[in-house]
C-alpha cells in the first residue's frame, strides 16, 4: 500500500473499536504530514508521526484560534473541536490566565485526596453488577451503564460543583455536542449546554460552595480580562472533557484486558503492583475517535519536509503517534509495563490538566475489577459491539458476565 497523489479522506475506516486502519502505518513511514480532506470536505494537514505530533503539540506557532476565523477550515460536524476557539489576540495569555485557575484544582495533591471517594463508587456500582447479574435471566450485565459512565460523571460533578441530579441532562447534551450527524443539533446543544451553565454559574454567585465552578466565578469577578463567555465557555468544557474521556478510556480498557486472557490474568494474579502499567498501556493504545487534536497554524511552519501556512488547519493524531514502532516496539501490541512516553494525555503547555484524575479513577477501576470480579469476561464478540457516532467514539454498551 502506498500514499496516492488523492487526498486520503477522514475518517479512515477502523477494523474494529480497539484496532487503527492500516493506512496509518503507510502514512507514518510514507507521508508523515500530509494533506487530507477533513469529513465536512475542507484541507487540513493530517500529522501521524510521533515525533511530528510531539513536536507540535508543544509548538507555540500553532494554536486552537485562528488569524481569519471566518477562513478556517472545519473538521466534523460536531460542536466539539470542529473549528477555531478563543481569539488570536490574546490565546497564549489566556491559557495561561486558565492554567493558573485550574492547577489548584487539579493538583496531584487534591486528587490523592479524592481516591477515597472514588473507591467508594466503584465499590458501590460494583455491588449493583452483582445484583444486576444474578437477577439477570443470562447473567449478563452492561459494563458501560454500570462502571464506565456512572464513575467519570459522578467525580466531575463533585470537583466541579454540578449537581449530581443534573447529570443525565448534561450527558445527553455532551452526546448531542459530539455527535457527528447533525450539525445544526450539535450546535444548538452546545447553546443549551451553555445556557445551563450560565444558570449554573449564577447560582454559584449567589451562595458559593467549595468547587471549581465557584472558584472560576469568584475570578470572572475580580479580573477584568477573564470574560464571562470564556468563564462559561471553559466550565463548559471542563464538564465535557473531565468525563467524556475517561468513559470511553475506561470501556477501551476493559476491552484490551478481556481479549487478551494473559493480560486480564496477570492484572488479577496481583493488581496491587500491575495495575499503573496497563492503566498507561491503556492510555497509550486506547483510541477513541477518529480524528485527532486540531490546531491552526500562527505563522508558517516547516516540519517533515512540508510548509504549513498560516491559517492552515492541522489534525494531529495522537492515535497514530502513540502505535509509531520507531518508538515502541511491537506497537500494536497490548504490553503493559513497557517503558512509556505515550501522548495520551498530550504534551508540553497543553497537557490534560486532568491527567492525575483520569489516572486514580482508571486505576482504581481496573484493580478493583481485578480484585472482585476475576472471572469477568466479555459476553459478546468485539466486533458485535456498536461504536458510538460522535468525535469522541468509544462503546454504547459493554456486556459482561463472570
Amino acid at each position: 500500500m502506498t500514499v496516492t497523489s488523492e487526498r486520503p479522506h477522514l475518517p479512515f475506516p477502523r477494523p474494529n473499536v480497539l484496532e487503527l486502519s492500516p493506512l496509518y502505518e503507510v502514512l507514518r513511514r510514507e507521508a508523515p504530514i500530509t494533506p487530507v480532506t477533513t469529513p465536512v470536505g475542507d484541507p487540513a494537514w493530517l500529522v501521524t508521526r510521533y515525533s511530528e505530533v510531539r513536536q507540535l503539540l508543544s509548538d507555540k506557532r500553532l494554536g486552537r484560534s485562528h488569524p481569519e476565523p471566518d477562513k478556517a477550515a472545519r473538521i466534523s460536524a460536531a460542536a466539539i473541536q470542529d473549528g477555531p476557539t478563543g481569539s488570536y489576540e490574546t490565546e497564549e495569555a489566556d491559557h495561561t490566565r486558565m492554567r493558573r485557575l485550574l492547577t489548584p484544582a487539579f493538583s496531584a495533591k487534591r486528587m490523592r485526596m479524592l481516591s477515597g471517594h472514588v473507591q467508594h463508587l466503584v465499590d458501590g456500582y460494583v455491588d449493583d453488577l452483582v445484583l444486576a447479574r444474578d437477577a439477570a435471566s443470562d447473567g449478563v450485565v452492561d459494563l458501560h451503564a454500570g462502571v464506565a459512565l456512572p464513575l467519570p460523571v459522578a467525580v466531575i460533578c463533585r470537583l466541579l460543583g454540578v449537581p449530581e441530579e443534573d447529570s443525565e441532562r448534561f450527558r445527553s447534551l455532551s452526546e448531542r455536542m459530539a455527535g457527528l450527524t447533525d450539525h445544526q443539533d450539535a450546535q444548538a446543544a452546545r447553546g443549551e449546554f451553555a445556557a445551563y451553565m450560565t444558570g449554573l454559574a449564577e447560582a454559584k454567585r449567589a451562595r458559593p460552595g467549595e468547587d471549581v465552578i465557584s472558584d472560576l466565578v469568584a475570578a470572572q469577578s475580580e479580573d477584568a480580562g477573564f470574560t464571562y463567555e470564556q468563564m462559561v465557555r471553559l466550565c463548559v468544557g471542563l464538564l465535557f472533557a473531565g468525563h467524556e474521556t475517561t468513559v470511553n478510556r475506561i470501556g477501551l480498557g476493559t476491552l484490551f484486558l478481556l481479549t487478551r486472557p494473559e493480560a486480564w490474568r496477570s492484572l488479577v494474579d496481583d493488581p496491587a503492583a500491575r495495575t499503573d502499567a496497563c492503566v498507561e498501556e491503556i492510555m497509550r493504545l486506547g483510541a477513541p475517535g477518529d480524528l485527532g487534536l486540531l490546531r491552526y497554524a500562527h505563522t508558517d511552519v516547516e516540519a517533515a519536509g512540508v510548509t504549513i501556512r498560516r491559517g492552515d488547519a492541522v489534525i494531529l493524531s495522537i492515535n497514530s503517534a502513540n502505535r509509531d514502532p520507531e518508538v515502541f516496539a511491537e506497537a500494536e501490541r497490548f504490553a503493559p509495563g513497557r517503558e512509556q512516553g505515550h501522548l495520551g494525555f498530550g504534551h508540553g503547555s497543553h497537557f490534560c490538566i486532568g491527567a492525575s484524575l483520569a489516572r486514580i479513577e482508571l486505576r482504581i477501576v481496573f484493580a478493583t475489577l481485578a480484585r472482585r470480579l476475576p472471572d469477568l469476561r466479555l459476553a459478546v464478540e468485539l466486533d458485535d459491539l456498536e461504536v458510538r457516532p460522535t468525535l469522541t467514539g468509544g462503546v454504547t454498551f459493554l456486556p459482561v458476565t463472570w
